[in-house]
């Protein structure tokens, strides 16, 4: 028992934030997948139980885990996030993410809010925060969450009980934790899209034109007149944000595209291969496998199994 008379210690404080995050996200995600809430930037996620490798494209946002352990793929590289980290995307990057450890008694519980580069930019702007010395940085990170993180997403939780506060109060405490991501250790990451001009904005822009054209043939030193950066310079920036080359990028999201549509439209192969932008179906079954780890067939006839195994075990547990 606490007693309140005495002064809490930071580590008392951040696990009691932690124990109220973990119970609020429970008792709003009930069932499995992803919850939007009343506030639309902010969502939860709960898996009950470990899952295969799924495709996603993660947007500027902040994940915090609060149960369970999730593995995350970004190109060649692996993160590993385990419960009370948080992950910051300050970009929009494609990866594969499996959650490790999770059970009904115990789910996996993740917390996410996007976030906003123009907001990022008016914060940059208006309390006049030193610029990042380094020209980039990854686009992705974890890292343990501090209570200056902890604390204001707690009251933005907070704030679903109370809908006639939240409209008003809510954009106040994203500005909050926004300030305070950017004067901690990940406010390079982050005001690196936000500078007007800069680098990491340039390479901002090259993925929003490869996901509106992703189907279509890609030449480097056209998407690097597009966003006004030279070839070498677009090749060696972009890499180094995302892991991966431009080509490998736009590689990763046709077969992310690929897999939705064998999966949830029910197109045949080729017709999948053709619309994402292959003319080899030959050549697409091969670099799906790759990127999946197995045949589209397969995998997909795989997720539809797991997907109706988990459906039954709901069903038996409701019973």
């Amino acid at each position: 028992m606490i007693d309140p008379s005495k002064p809490m210690g930071s580590s008392s404080r951040l696990q009691l934030d932690r124990e109220e995050l973990t119970v609020a996200i429970e008792r709003y995600a009930r069932t499995e997948g992803v919850t939007t809430t009343a506030w639309p930037a902010l969502s939860f996620f709960r898996a009950d139980a470990p899952s295969d490798r799924s495709c996603a494209l993660y947007e500027p946002c902040l994940g915090l885990l609060l149960q369970g352990n999730k593995h995350i793929l970004l190109g060649d590289e692996r993160f590993e996030q385990e419960h009370g980290d948080y992950l910051i995307s300050s970009i929009d990057v494609p990866v594969s993410a499996q959650v490790m450890r999770a059970s009904p008694q115990e789910p996996c519980l993740c917390l996410t809010l996007r976030l906003d580069p123009l907001r990022i930019g008016e914060w940059l702007s208006e309390v006049k925060l030193p610029k990042p010395a380094t020209a980039t940085a990854r686009g992705l990170a974890v890292r343990p969450a501090s209570g200056e993180i902890l604390d204001p997403l707690l009251r933005l939780v907070r704030l679903l009980d109370s809908p006639r506060d939240l409209p008003l109060l809510a954009p106040l405490i994203e500005r909050e934790l926004i300030y305070r991501l950017l004067i901690g250790e990940q406010g390079a990451r982050l005001a690196l899209i936000a500078v007007a001009g800069g680098q990491g904005q340039q390479i901002a822009r090259a993925i929003q034109w490869l996901k509106q054209h992703y189907n279509k043939p890609l030449r480097i030193v056209d998407l690097a007149s597009v966003v006004n950066m030279s070839a070498s310079s677009l090749h060696h920036h972009f890499r180094e944000i995302t892991a991966m080359s431009p080509l490998q990028y736009q590689k990763v999201l046709r077969l992310h595209e690929a897999r939705r549509l064998l999966l949830t439209e029910g197109c045949d192969v080729a017709t999948a291969a053709h619309r994402v932008g292959y003319e080899s179906p030959s050549q697409f079954s091969r670099e799906y496998s790759r990127q999946h780890g197995a045949p589209p067939l397969r995998d997909v006839n795989r997720l539809r199994q797991a997907s109706g195994e988990l459906r039954r075990a709901g069903a038996v547990s409701t019973a």
